[in-house]
């Protein structure tokens, strides 16, 4: 078949796709070479796509109170519901809980009918949780959401500061570029992250300041550039508002030793990023979750936008603030006003926006005033003032700050509606209707990246079972709720044009966001729509959507630095593993995504682990006022004292432990509302148990009655590795299927060792011990995919008669390449290099994502040969 050019399912980058179709569900997937975002480059989630494309999981019909239902009885329900709620406690009481997951055209419909004809702004997205900073800080600082910055930039950029951002796992496409930029012409990389991660493996510089005072280290950036004389006062006295006084509190407490001293960086690390910054007026400053998930995220946006306004970095070929947002249309979901704080096509709601947005719809019900945000939200539904919710492709029991919390409005609400393309999520329990929702794959519209290019996604399978569009559903909805005229769509090129037309509508060059030229597009042409970027180059010519034409700097000072608590000493960040994404519910089925990361650790400085009395690779419990959960603790150099990371991704469905999300507060920025993640106090302690082991097997209980237990995707099955207390043979009664079993037991060491077979083939195997050590897990997952299992004594042993060297961790997940091959291989051929090693092995010559982890394996390996 030929191949179909889509768009990946992840990250904000964007990037291009082109996907051929090999078999009923299957798809073989390349980047495409002519998208500008990746020019067929992909990071190792969209590479192994195809992986996550089967029906295991899928809703795939109707569902009412747990029981399947048609399409016409389930869309009269939600219907009915919903209106006599409205009708009894007022348009206030209903509420969306919407997603960067959804295209263009489906947040459209849903903006329209809650904003416009329900008349309530209560409609909130996912997005809230990572970019809402981003948005709230350019509004104040530029007049509108806008991201002054292409990758074309990266291309140009002589300088790159990486501020909260790690970049090589989270964007690594863009990281990619700008290590592209610095071979070709030697750019420099700055990199400002608490953490030192694998993006900043091959920086010039990286400043571990304390969590928190980013807006420290700006303003003292901002007050050395004025007193060098780098201040562009051209381009401020024509471009630029800057509030009475703003200068002077800028130079109070900002001299570099007072600055070195807040973010607890050292003096001369800090003046060389000062000259750094001076030396390269082509600057691109990229800032993701670091600065966004805070408790003053917004003000650590302006402090970084007001450096590049003061200096005239913006707007010019290589200068600018970038955000690089976290999920594929995010920027989309803005657009449209999907976020409860915006109306629609980048408005607010002053009046004359109200009633313009109101004369296009045709209607009287536009909502007045912004809703509640993600947090209040929820906390109002568990106050019984919200009573409908309808959640749409996310899954907030896992993702918001204080899950439990979450769980108990869900939980309480009168009347839940579901809508995804997964049967079982953390979220879909709580549902009284659950409606299947297209997924990747079968989605056809548009999508939005983080430099604002608009992309097709386009339909690769026809929509399995009962499977329907997310904009159909929801237009399907308000049709029964009354409101047939308005959303009676028959096709996604129906609603881009609209939304075209309304970003256009009585617009006069007020807003920069205005695709009308696509108001009349037709239908052959939107199906063979190019990628495309809206707005050009925002402010080259010096004006700013504002009243006067004028960006704003605005007045940010650092606050207090929180002390540490007497029950929660430690600090605890947040954060994405390389290969895998959200929730897990694509990512998770795929078996190589899982070989990077195969359970939730917590990453801990091995001098505050000694301290605590905490062993690497024993279990750590992580307990703070909201909750408490269990990691596997694995040491980390790189984390400062004092503080501890953990992966967002674990939930109900893979694990009993690794769930971050109970743990944060519910604490939010002031301005955007969005929840910090970054920094929340807790308590890490021993978690002792009496035994571990580990099962690898076809199929395995989606409940596991251990103390600790966390399954991931192998090759034909599972691994769980589990942990607990007590007697583990009732446990292994309740792992082990049926079948030919053979098995062993050395009660001194406290071991015990079973294998399931059936008709020569294994089923299952598993392995536990009080004391002594464990088999490599590698060939026995191997052993699910053998015709024959090896002998009883192997499978017993866990290892082949003749043993095969052992790869170590898994590094290269696209060549399934092993640590201790890449160091054997740097040591017996002497490689002094990323692109040796992959010359070698293959390894880091695919999707890129692995070159950091292979970089510190030479440096390291290097290290350790010259003693």
């Amino acid at each position: 078949m030929n191949p179909i050019r889509t768009t990946c399912a992840y990250c904000g980058v964007g990037c291009g796709i082109s996907a051929t179709r090999t078999g009923e569900r299957q798809i073989e997937i390349r980047g495409d070479p002519d998208h500008p975002a990746n020019a067929g480059r992909l990071c190792s989630k969209g590479t192994h796509l195809g992986e996550t494309v089967s029906l295991e999981g899928r809703l795939l019909h109707p569902e009412i109170g747990g029981k399947p239902a048609s399409w016409g009885k389930a869309l009269d329900h939600v219907a009915r519901r919903f209106s006599e709620t409205i009708a009894r406690h007022g348009p206030d009481s209903v509420a969306f809980y919407v997603s960067g997951q959804l295209l263009t055209e489906d947040y459209y419909v849903a903006n329209k009918l809650m904003k416009g004809f329900v008349g309530s702004a209560n409609i909130d997205t996912n997005s809230r949780l990572c970019m809402s900073s981003a948005v709230a800080g350019h509004i104040r600082g530029f007049g509108e959401d806008i991201v002054p910055a292409s990758y074309e930039d990266l291309d140009q950029a002589d300088l790159f500061v990486l501020i909260g951002s790690n970049t090589a796992w989270c964007h690594p496409i863009v990281y990619q570029r700008i290590q592209a930029a610095r071979a070709a012409r030697g750019a420099k990389l700055v990199v400002i992250d608490p953490r030192r991660t694998e993006t900043c493996e091959d920086a010039d510089l990286h400043l571990a300041l304390r969590p928190g005072t980013d807006v420290a280290l700006m303003n003292g950036l901002l007050a050395h550039c004025r007193r060098g004389g780098l201040v562009d006062e051209a381009f401020i006295d024509a471009s630029v508002n800057v509030p009475e006084g703003f200068w002077d509190t800028l130079d109070e407490g900002n001299d570099l030793w007072s600055v070195a001293k807040t973010c607890d960086i050292a003096p001369a690390d800090l003046q060389r990023f000062f000259d750094l910054f001076a030396a390269h007026p082509r600057t691109i400053t990229l800032f993701s979750q670091g600065i966004n998930q805070s408790l003053r995220g917004t003000d650590q946006v302006n402090a970084i936008l007001n450096v590049h306004l003061a200096t005239g970095r913006i707007a010019r070929p290589g200068a600018a603030p970038f955000s690089i947002t976290g999920q594929p249309n995010a920027m989309g979901g803005r657009e449209v006003g999907g976020l409860a704080s915006t109306l629609a096509a980048h408005m607010d709601f002053a009046p004359d926006n109200v009633a313009r947005v109101a004369r296009f719809w045709g209607v009287k019900t536009v909502a007045a005033k912004p809703g509640l945000k993600a947090v209040d939200l929820f906390r109002s539904i568990r106050e019984g003032r919200i009573k409908a919710l309808w959640v749409m492709a996310t899954n907030p029991a896992v993702s918001l700050p204080d899950a439990a919390m979450v769980r108990e409005a869900l939980s309480a609400c009168p009347f839940v509606v579901v809508s995804d393309c997964i049967s079982e999520t953390d979220t879909s329990r709580y549902a009284h209707v659950k409606l299947p929702a297209a997924g990747w794959g079968e989605k056809d519209g548009t999508v939005t990246n983080s430099d604002r290019t608009i992309s097709r996604q386009r339909p690769l399978f026809a929509r399995p079972g009962e499977v329907r569009a997310d904009w159909w559903i929801i237009t399907e909805v308000g049709r029964r709720m009354g409101w047939k005229t308005a959303f009676s769509y028959e096709r996604p090129a129906d609603i881009y044009r609209e939304h075209a037309r309304l970003s256009a509508y009585q617009n006069g060059g007020k807003r920069l966001f205005d695709i009308g030229q696509h108001a009349a597009i037709g239908n052959a042409a939107y199906d063979a729509m190019e990628p495309w970027r809206w707005g050009g180059t925002p402010f080259a010519d010096g004006r700013f959507p504002t009243a006067d034409g004028k960006a704003r700097l605005v007045n940010v000072e650092q606050g207090p630095i929180a002390p540490s608590l007497k029950d929660w000493p430690m600090t605890l960040n947040t954060g994405r593993y390389r290969d895998q994404w959200h929730t897990m519910t694509r990512t998770g089925l795929s078996p190589k995504l899982a070989r990077h990361r195969q359970e939730p650790l917590i990453e801990i400085h091995p001098e505050d682990a000694a301290e605590l009395g905490i062993v690497e690779g024993d279990l750590a419990r992580v307990s703070t006022a909201q909750g408490a959960s269990i990691y596997r603790a694995a040491f980390a150099d790189g984390q400062r004292r004092g503080e501890v990371f953990a992966p967002i991704h674990w939930t109900d469905q893979q694990s009993t432990g690794g769930r971050t999300g109970l743990l944060p507060r519910p604490l939010v920025d002031p301005h955007s509302g969005q929840p910090g993640f970054k920094s929340t106090p807790v308590r890490v302690e021993p978690f002792p148990v009496e035994w571990r082991g580990f099962l690898v097997a076809h199929e395995v209980p989606t409940q596991i009655d251990a103390a600790y237990a966390t399954r991931v995707r192998v090759p034909q099955g599972w691994l769980v590795e589990f942990s607990g207390n007590g007697d583990p043979a009732a446990l292994a009664r309740t792992l082990l299927p049926k079948g030919e079993r053979i098995e062993a037991s050395d009660a001194a060491r406290g071991q015990m060792r079973v294998a399931v077979l059936d008709h020569g083939r294994l089923k299952a195997a598993l392995y536990i011990s009080r004391t002594g050590s464990l088999p490599q897990r590698d060939w026995l997952i191997g052993q699910l995919e053998a015709a024959e299992a090896e002998s009883a004594m192997a499978l017993l042993a866990g290892r082949p008669a003749k043993p095969a060297p052992d790869r170590g961790p898994i590094v290269c997940v696209c060549f399934d390449v092993g640590m201790k091959q890449i160091m054997a291989a740097i040591t017996d051929q002497a490689l002094t290099s990323v692109e040796a090693v992959g010359a070698a092995l293959s390894a880091g010559t695919n999707c890129g994502s692995c070159r950091p982890a292979i970089q510190r394996l030479i440096v390291e390996t290097k290290e350790v040969a010259n003693g």
